[in-house]
């Protein structure tokens, strides 16, 4: 047990059963009336985002959520294969867990994995990933008055928007967040 006054990002609440993950949340403090924390709350396996509102030094359940380094090792067609980089334990998560961060999964890379009794909850992947361009057409210069763009395939299978002087081979940085191309990696 916690009190809101001990909420911080990230954190997973018990709620009515559920879990859910703290993504935002503010104390506020009206002239008039009591103090309350306003929070917008994202569900762990259904990922609804929820706008909910406490009293000041309420208290709410917190879940026990162990954070674990894992390293993914392939895909079995069934789920993601991660072993813990600790003890070397394999662990099988299912791909609807994995969701949007299979884009940015090559193997032997580095993540984090959210376990709740045993049970993967979700993938805390990096802010970005350094992938390698597999696929995209030469940039042809044309009459536009902005800088243009092309699309792009990396080596998960996943296209992106690049601009147009990147050629097949190249290295880029992608936001694993939004999925955008952030820059160009000179080894």
């Amino acid at each position: 047990m916690a009190t809101t006054n001990d909420l911080k990002n990230g954190m997973v609440l018990v709620i009515d059963g559920q879990l859910w993950s703290v993504v935002e949340f503010q104390h506020v403090k009206p002239g008039k009336g009591p103090a309350f924390v306003r929070t917008k709350l994202k569900g762990v396996t259904s990922g609804k985002v929820v706008s909910k509102t406490f009293n000041a030094g309420v208290k709410v359940e917190t879940a026990n959520v162990d954070r674990r380094d894992m390293q993914y090792l392939y895909n079995d067609g069934t789920g993601f294969v991660f072993m813990d980089t600790a003890d070397y334990e394999q662990l099988t998560v299912p791909e609807d867990v994995v969701g949007e961060a299979a884009n940015f999964l090559l193997e032997g890379s580095e993540t984090i994995v959210a376990m709740h009794d045993g049970l993967p909850l979700y993938l805390d992947m990096p802010a970005s990933v350094v992938m390698e361009i597999t696929h995209t057409d030469p940039g042809l210069q044309g009459d536009r008055s902005s800088a243009g763009t092309k699309p792009a395939t990396l080596e998960t299978g996943y296209q992106i928007q690049v601009p147009l002087f990147l050629e097949t081979g190249t290295k880029v940085k992608v936001d694993t967040r939004s999925g955008e191309y952030l820059g160009r990696v000179n080894d």
